[in-house]
């Protein structure tokens, strides 16, 4: 397909610019702009408007955006000229029009300005304070590497009260078998139709309560206890357990990066909340009004039950992502592991 760059005059909006209202720039950087007050000297330009230059540096910050936008894409340079030149045709028509000086604009170019040195202010901090590759380390064993470098294989069977999850422990220990309860009793859909079984996983791969009470449980013993996450109530079964063979630090150490940046960019916007002096003006808390009757539901049209999925990645602070729904306990197979074992018993 013939790759096509849409005029500004045609489409009547920025074609790559990002300027979408209220979004910010994928990669977190600004829009490039559409020309510089600074250059002087021709030599420093690409082309000039009524009298207006359009710096050198910002066909190349259109350029470095558009191949982060357009996944490696890149356009013919007369292109992109001509796109610098409509946009700059249009900022002086919207200048000489005072555009710049009504209530919205002047609104919208102080809430792009807070943007940027939010933005500013983040990346100036992450690079007096970076990411050491002790972190890394440090993340990396605690992830993948250290004691945690076991592989476990186990069965489970998810329910959502306590009361049932002892009476089918009790089931068990008369000699009910762990696969015929899970298909029957689980509420984890995708496992409930294969015994229960979770396939091999590391440790660090599941909620906390779990991947402890994996941890404890002796090979071929089911929990004698429910484990209560926030999914509901499990009974695990450890199958088995390996000696895991972690993928080597510097492959992946890159990965642990943006986490950490979070972490660290968290930490220090909680320490400077604590500093400050600050005076909430409004209330915190509404009345909320009377609760409306529940409207009647159809008894011939069951409610729709969401299709069990993959969790998205959590936001950036603690407890910013949202609860996670039962299935998401489901290892994510190490790409380390061996593939053969994967094909046999490993599941998504």
């Amino acid at each position: 397909m013939k790759k096509k760059l849409v005029s500004l005059l045609v489409a009547g909006t920025a074609l790559i610019a990002g300027c979408d209202k209220g979004s910010a720039p994928a990669n977190g950087t600004a829009p490039a702009a559409s020309s510089s007050s600074v250059v002087v000297d021709k030599a420093d330009a690409v082309a000039v408007v009524n009298g207006q230059y359009i710096a050198k540096s910002t066909l190349a910050d259109l350029e470095k955006e558009i191949a982060v936008r357009g996944q490696g894409q890149t356009f013919p340079k007369e292109k992109l000229i001509e796109e610098l030149v409509q946009r700059q045709l249009l900022i002086q028509d919207a200048l000489q029009k005072k555009l710049d000086q009504s209530p919205e604009v002047v609104d919208q170019l102080e809430s792009a300005r807070n943007t940027l040195l939010t933005q500013a202010d983040l990346q100036n901090y992450l690079k007096t304070n970076p990411v050491t590759d002790a972190d890394l380390k440090a993340e990396y064993d605690s992830k993948v590497g250290g004691s945690n470098a076991t592989e476990y294989k186990a069965s489970q069977i998810l329910v959502k009260d306590e009361a049932e999850a002892k009476k089918l422990i009790a089931d068990l220990d008369k000699g009910a078998k762990f696969a015929d309860l899970a298909n029957k009793h689980s509420l984890d859909a995708k496992e409930s139709q294969n015994g229960g079984e979770l396939g091999w996983f590391a440790a660090g791969q599941m909620v906390e309560p779990f991947s402890e009470a994996v941890a404890k449980l002796e090979k071929g013993k089911y929990s004698k206890e429910p484990v209560k996450t926030q999914f509901g109530y499990h009974i695990i079964l450890r199958e088995d357990s390996r000696a895991q063979t972690p993928p080597p630090f510097d492959a992946v150490k890159e990965q642990f990066k943006p986490q950490l940046e979070r972490k660290k960019v968290k930490k220090m916007v909680e320490e400077m909340r604590k500093q400050a002096k600050v005076e909430i003006l409004v209330p915190l808390t509404e009345d909320k009004p009377a609760a409306a009757e529940p409207a009647p539901v159809a008894e011939d049209k069951p409610a729709a039950v969401e299709e069990a999925g993959t969790a998205k990645p959590a936001e950036p602070a603690k407890a910013e992502a949202a609860p996670a729904k039962h299935h998401d306990t489901i290892p994510v197979k190490p790409e380390h592991k061996d593939k053969k074992e994967d094909k046999k018993g490993d599941k998504k």
